[in-house]
């Protein structure tokens, strides 16, 4: 067999199936357009989905993509093993309604065996097949697979709840004696080794799974689709013969530059595979637009980047390396991903200003460290000390260990394994899988005439019903916006006679014609009708819209070219925009971008809209929108600020905005941020914003009243004062200012709560020699009401401190209920007595045997509970 290298490898796979009617569709970006199932895009079908379930049809029903996804589900693998990684790509090929089995599989023997193309030896290729599945193992006969080669396994069917599912069937190539003995059972059992490696994954996905039924018994889909997945990385590694995929060229560059850096020949370490792994997974999240975080996908790079640091100074790197590798990924994968040239700069400078952070933050841990082990009485480093230095300060549990073993301390490692699995926890509920595939439906994807979109001129037309659902209904011409792009559907009405049907939203269909949505349909195919669209909602969508494409560009120029769209919603209320952010935004950028919007909008811009080709468009500089995809022509919106590809409803004159104002920032984790504005008589939304703080400041004054009457109660003076400013709103630096107040409001009822509590905790103390002279027998055993809870268990310990030795049982009664609290450093156990007494007024509770906290319902029987409890002390 010939070497190819990777790049070799990727291209002959695209350019096999685009000579086979394939189209060949770019990777979609690692972060996942409008699919709130996924973290990441973690399979090469997960971009597709959309044409899987019916719910696009694509204009080519052949596709050929190489796919980025990211998995960090065994994170703890990579490295250990020769084929996990968290960053890989999926070659993959597919038919949505077009060819189905005997094609894919004759092709797929084509591609694998001939040395035109990867010139796989055929007698070391195995198959499988699902046991009832003739179908398959017939035509893997028929291209030449020995049946001795094809092997049934009860693995081979694929199906992810309901919808869409179907048999499938593998490839496996036997790498030799060389890794372990020839026993084809570790292929029929799914065992893990490394003689039999899976490279290709075929599923014929023709059933519909339904809940309740046997597989037997799922019904065909009407339209049969094939979905193959190839692991590009282990592909590589089979055709170049190496060991592991990271003796391959996408690797080996990047493990003799860390050869440089440390000095120590690669044997295959653990530490080598590590940071070449996560160092190209951070590097293509950040130039997809992923930022490093605390939370999320944020956060799932930051912990793969400071692994990879940790493994660093494994290997004594003990400072900032891995911005270095940037250009030698970019030089690995750079020919087929050009864009990451375009985000060099940006990307290098985010892994180095993380690398520093990182560092500093090590020193911390240092210092944490240190302390522990100087107050440490114990001898023990708790699980919870030890995972907080692993997981906050990048401390391995080894080092930690080494270090306390010196000290003569131990580590609790039971304790930091269970907060290792919370963690894991948490990351398994932050990280969902496809769960689903909707259900096809049928009607809707036979359905192919097309109708006419007039609404860039007309609000109204004299239509006619092409087609009638039972949801609504399609027409020959309309004037009515299907929701796309960011922005909604029109609402209006469609007439027939005297009989008008409320619009209440408009979709597409898979074939792309709109589907008015309408209660109650009696329309059927061939019916004139009238469709006229709102107006006035119609224009304030159309004005936000249009300000929303100003903002984009304003965030660019004024925030950085690094800013991407991560989403948005168009309404006639407001403008909904997602985008991106290395660098926290304050108002004053924000007022920036606002003013810059009302200056564009002021200079009475003639908006210019054509069509052009794709190539045409990106030539002079347009931006496409989010997550869409583009035919060979598209709509072009020439704004002179900004010029932009967009399908939706605009303004001929920026003019017509008339004004622009930022409601509200927020952000929404992983360095996404959501910025909510208003144009034109929108604008007065805002106003709503305004109110909430309003209500907000009214609830934290009831507040303050509360407390002033309760304080007086209990004889205590306070005083507080504060002025409102009830100046009406017009800008978002208006909301800046009533944000501000509403602040300012909340630290002075911060501080008079704080005032207050400190001061019932004054006047408890000064009665604390009158309590003290309850004590009996080494017992104080006391009824108290009003007491703060703030105040109970500082009063408790004091009590227990004077006393020296002994045991302190207080019970306070405060509105209608009753907090005991026990405290004890003799032979007493606090927590049976709080909940013996806990248990007779009605309540529950309970604690250590130092200390315990219970509570009751029935005052009533406080005197009851407290003579019990002297039963039990005496």
């Amino acid at each position: 067999m010939k070497y190819l290298s990777g790049n070799e490898i990727r291209d002959i796979w695209l350019k096999f199936f685009a000579e086979r009617g394939h189209n060949v569709e770019e990777s979609a970006s690692l972060i996942p357009s409008n699919d709130k199932t996924l973290l990441w895009i973690n399979a090469g079908v997960a971009p597709l989905k959309k044409y899987f379930d019916g719910t696009v049809i694509p204009k080519n029903p052949r596709i050929v993509n190489s796919q980025k996804c990211i998995r960090t589900n065994d994170i703890d693998s990579v490295g250990k093993t020769a084929r996990h990684h968290t960053f890989f790509e999926m070659l993959g090929n597919f038919s949505i309604g077009d060819y189905f089995r005997d094609e894919i599989i004759l092709w797929a023997w084509e591609l694998l065996t001939s040395d035109k193309y990867f010139g796989f030896d055929p007698d070391k290729l195995f198959v499988t097949v699902y046991p009832t599945d003739e179908a398959t193992l017939n035509a893997w006969v028929n291209v030449g697979v020995p049946k001795e080669r094809i092997i049934k396994t009860k693995y081979n069917f694929w199906e992810i709840g309901s919808g869409p599912c179907g048999p499938c069937t593998e490839v496996f190539i036997d790498r030799g004696i060389k890794y372990g003995d020839f026993d084809t059972s570790v292929i029929e059992n799914d065992i893990e080794n490394d003689r039999f490696i899976e490279i290709w994954n075929i599923v014929f996905s023709q059933y519909n799974s339904k809940p309740g039924l046997k597989r037997k018994d799922y019904p065909e889909l009407p339209s049969k689709n094939i979905d193959t997945g190839m692991g590009f990385e282990r592909l590589v590694c089979m055709i170049q013969d190496k060991e592991t995929n990271f003796e391959t060229d996408l690797f080996m560059p990047l493990i003799e530059q860390l050869e440089d850096f440390t000095q120590i020949k690669y044997t295959g370490q653990m530490s080598f595979k590590v940071i070449v792994d996560h160092i190209r997974t951070v590097v293509f999240a950040v130039s997809d637009g992923a930022v490093l975080s605390n939370d999320g996908r944020g956060y799932v790079l930051r912990r793969l980047l400071r692994r990879a640091i940790k493994h660093g100074k494994q290997l004594g790197i003990n400072e900032p390396f891995l911005y270095k590798m940037v250009d030698s990924i970019i030089s690995i994968m750079g020919s087929y991903y050009g864009y990451l040239k375009e985000h060099r700069d940006l990307t290098i400078k985010v892994i180095k200003i993380e690398e520093n952070k990182f560092f500093e933050t090590l020193v911390q841990g240092e210092k944490i460290l240190d302390e522990i082990i100087k107050d440490n009485k114990s001898k023990i480093i708790t699980g919870e000390q030890a995972f907080t230095l692993y997981d906050t300060y990048g401390y391995p549990l080894e080092l930690t260990e080494e270090i306390a073993e010196n000290e003569g301390l131990r580590v609790d490692k039971v304790g930091f394994t269970a907060e290792m699995e919370k963690q894991k926890e948490r990351a398994r509920s932050a990280r969902k899988n496809i769960t689903s595939m909707n259900n096809q439906n049928e009607e809707y994807l036979d359905f192919k005439e097309e109708g006419i979109f007039t609404g860039y001129s007309s609000f109204t037309e004299e239509t006619k019903v092409i087609k009638s659902f039972i949801a609504g209904v399609v027409l020959e011409k309309t004037p009515f916006y299907a929701e796309s792009g960011g922005q909604i559907g029109d609402k209006g009405t469609i007439t027939k006679g005297n009989i008008v049907y409320n619009v209440l939203d408009v979709q597409k269909l898979p074939n792309g014609q709109f589907i008015h949505l309408i209660e109650n349909n009696y329309l059927i195919d061939g019916d004139n009708v009238i469709a006229s669209i709102d107006k006035n909602t119609r224009l304030l969508t159309m004005y936000n819209h249009s300000a929303t494409h100003l903002m984009f560009k304003a965030l660019r120029e004024i925030v950085g070219t690094h800013v991407t769209q991560q989403g948005s919603q168009v309404t006639s209320e407001n403008l909904r925009f997602d985008f991106n952010s290395y660098d926290n935004l304050n108002d004053e950028i924000l007022l920036e971008v606002e003013k810059k919007v009302n200056e564009k909008i002021k200079e009475n811009i003639v908006v210019n809209i054509s069509e052009k080709t794709i190539e045409e468009a990106k030539a002079i500089g347009a931006i496409a929108e989010f997550g869409e995809k583009y035919s060979d022509k598209v709509r072009v919106i020439d704004m002179g600020y900004t010029v932009d590809l967009c399908g939706g409803t605009h303004v001929r004159n920026t003019t017509e905005i008339e004004k622009f104002a930022i409601a509200s920032i927020e952000s929404k984790g992983s360095g996404i941020y959501r910025i909510v504005g208003h144009a034109n008589k929108a604008i007065e939304n805002i106003r709503n914003q305004f109110i909430g703080f309003h209500k907000e400041m009214d609830k934290l004054i009831v507040k303050v009243n509360k407390l002033l009457v309760e304080a007086k109660d209990n004889e205590i003076e306070l005083i507080f004062s504060f002025e409102r400013n009830e100046k009406i709103i017009g800008s978002y630096q208006d909301v800046i200012n009533k944000r501000i107040e509403f602040a300012k409001l909340q630290d002075l009822v911060r501080e008079l709560e704080k005032k207050y509590k400190e001061l019932l905790k004054e006047k408890v103390f000064s009665n604390i020699d009158d309590l003290f002279k309850e004590a009996k027998d080494g017992k104080i055993i006391i009824k108290t009401y009003n007491i703060d809870k703030d105040a109970l268990k500082p009063m408790v310990d004091r009590l227990l401190e004077k006393l020296g030795t002994g045991f302190v049982f207080v019970a306070n009664v405060q509105n209608d209920k009753v907090t005991f609290i026990a405290k004890s450093n003799v032979d007493i156990h606090a927590g049976k007595i709080a909940k013996e007494a806990a248990i007779i007024t009605g309540g529950n509770g309970g604690g250590r045997p130092d200390m315990a906290q219970a509570g009751g319902k029935d005052i009533s029987k406080v005197d009851e509970a407290l003579k019990r409890v002297r039963e039990l002390v005496e």
